[in-house]
């Protein structure tokens, strides 16, 4: 009995806690990321991330894991610690020569498709071009990286070494999976819409809200301004467990893709589904998330090729870069919801305000001068 007690008090001495200051969180979706993939090591009896804080808790068995081993699981994740940060210019300027060039590289290709492919920057009924809502899942789709990378990782490598087919197979289902679910949420939002009656003002205003959740999503991935983290719509806490938990346990692609749909800790999503209910028509609320969706898959499914050819430092410069243009995103998006409302702030009714200032001024001048010549 002395000997059983003696050993349960060595057992608890193992017990040991680590405080650790995270960089590269851009939502809570991390927060699952990181507490998955702590909370799987051997040894590891409690962890806890928090976004707002960029912090992570971590209780463990220090006889079966070290605190390096905790380190590494989460650096593999694509997040660093703010200690390991160094301060070298030389660092810094290479840092943002990257950030340009993706930036030049993200934002050529985007204006590029613009141009070559006029005929997706239709209108959705006065609200979303279908290129827009492909473009902002496109460029938030490198934070879904970070977010769902490791679930696309588990189904892909179960079983050992694949053919080329099964792989491609596997991530067809995964697509298919989630861009179903997308669009059926989508569909369902914009049911739950329809028992309302949205105005052409009530629709822009809707816009300008979902604009909003794209914008802070956007600074909030450059990390310029950790006020904002506080800023986040989350479902109950044990909601968003049990579909991590859930996912965790699959690997079946498809029932992965369906289940990714109810992951709402991304901003641009919860936006999204918000625009889908403001249509009031389920078929556009579904078409909305559709394009959504399908732009979230590029960056996703080349993840593998991704994280094999880049360094993590280059995939935080590309996700910085994305930020950008996730901005100018959302500043479109208020732009045309400021054109529903009919405000008259919009750009065009700003432009065409100026031009009629300037243009009487000009006429004045002209006859001045015209006098002055008699």
């Amino acid at each position: 009995m002395a000997l059983l007690s003696h050993n349960i008090m060595v057992r608890k001495m193992a017990i040991k806690s680590v405080h650790l200051k995270i960089k590269g969180m851009h939502c809570t979706g991390c927060e699952e990321t990181i507490e998955n993939a702590v909370g799987c090591l051997p040894g590891v009896k409690k962890v806890k991330a928090d976004y707002a804080k960029r912090t992570v808790d971590v209780e463990f068995d220090g006889k079966l894991i070290g605190d390096s081993g905790i380190r590494h699981t989460i650096e593999e994740k694509g997040y660093e610690f703010e200690s390991a940060s160094i301060n070298n210019s030389n660092r810094h300027i290479q840092n943002g020569l990257i950030f340009l060039f993706f930036l030049l590289v993200v934002g050529g290709v985007t204006f590029w498709g613009k141009s070559m492919v006029p005929g997706l920057i239709g209108e959705m009924n006065s609200s979303l071009g279908h290129a827009m809502l492909f473009s902002i899942g496109f460029f938030t789709g490198f934070h879904c990286i970070g977010m769902c990378g490791g679930f696309v990782v588990g189904y892909a490598t179960a079983g050992g070494p694949q053919s080329a087919v099964t792989t491609t197979t596997r991530h067809l289902m995964y697509a298919t999976g989630k861009t179903a679910s997308y669009t059926a949420i989508g569909g369902a939002m914009g049911l739950l819409g329809s028992v309302m009656t949205f105005t052409p003002y009530m629709r822009g205003v809707i816009n300008l809200a979902a604009s909003i959740f794209v914008i802070i999503y956007g600074l909030k991935m450059l990390d310029v301004f950790p006020a904002l983290r506080g800023f986040t719509l989350r479902l109950p806490r044990y909601v968003t467990k049990g579909v991590a938990n859930e996912l965790r346990g699959q690997r079946n692609p498809l029932v992965i893709g369906l289940l990714n749909g109810f992951m709402l800790g991304c901003g641009p999503l919860q936006a999204m589904y918000i625009m889908a209910a403001g249509t009031g028509n389920p078929q556009e609320g579904a078409t909305m998330l559709f394009f959504f969706g399908l732009g979230t898959l590029l960056p996703l499914l080349s993840f593998g090729l991704i994280a094999s050819s880049v360094s993590r430092s280059i995939m935080r410069q590309l996700v910085m870069a994305s930020a950008i243009l996730v901005i100018a995103m959302g500043l479109m998006m208020a732009d045309r919801g400021l054109k529903l409302t009919g405000s008259g702030y919009d750009v065009n009714s700003l432009l065409s305000s100026w031009q009629q200032q300037v243009t009487p001024a000009d006429n004045h001048l002209d006859s001045r001068n015209d006098v002055r010549q008699r």
